[in-house]
């Protein structure tokens, strides 16, 4: 059985190295979707709405459209992405010696079937100058992230440690993917996507 190509219904190209990290035939399918949250609506089930409604907006026959959203939630407040340097910083500035946490929600779709679920992660940012949290804003990465940074880049360096999974910091928690693969059917086989009750070959 031939397996489907992956849909990335993402613009992230954090996403999309992991993907090509795993060897997955897949294409890129940048959705266009409101992002705005609802009033009162939580991070962990505003990511795992909007995570659907990007891969609902770019499902097509024969393959398995993968959305994502990542939300970043520090004491009560949802932090998404900067609208400017200066809010870049002042997120900076937040997070500053505290802990927040990193919600990813992953959604995988058919044309006729839907499986979401959200991945939880916290994040310890070390103590921060105000110089610091502006030179790492001048450099542009986080101008594009939830929470004004990315930890895969320069912003390793101001990550004091997680507890979780580092990749869904990155905005696509890998073990969650592989869950909704085996619920769509498919198992990933190290390189390659393989119906779930096939052995895999030893040739």
């Amino acid at each position: 059985m031939q397996p489907p190509r992956i849909v990335l219904a993402s613009g992230s190209p954090r996403r999309r190295h992991l993907l090509e990290q795993l060897g997955l035939d897949f294409s890129v399918r940048p959705p266009s979707v409101d992002e705005r949250l609802h009033e009162g609506e939580g991070p962990a089930p505003a990511a795992e709405r909007l995570a659907r409604a990007k891969a609902a907006s770019q499902v097509e026959a024969g393959s398995l459209t993968l959305g994502c959203d990542t939300l970043v939630a520090h004491r009560g407040a949802v932090l998404g992405k900067p609208g400017s340097i200066r809010e870049a910083a002042a997120m900076l500035e937040r997070l500053s010696g505290h802990a927040h946490t990193v919600y990813t929600g992953i959604a995988l779709a058919t044309p006729d079937r839907m499986v979401s679920t959200i991945e939880a992660t916290l994040v310890w940012f070390r103590p921060l100058s105000v110089r610091e949290c502006m030179e790492y804003v001048t450099t542009g990465e986080p101008l594009d992230k939830a929470g004004s940074y990315g930890i895969q880049g320069f912003g390793a360096a101001i990550v004091d440690r997680i507890e979780g999974d580092y990749f869904n910091v990155m905005g696509l928690p890998v073990r969650r993917l592989l869950q909704l693969l085996q619920a769509h059917g498919w198992r990933y086989a190290f390189g390659k996507l393989v119906p779930h009750d096939e052995e895999p070959g030893m040739g």
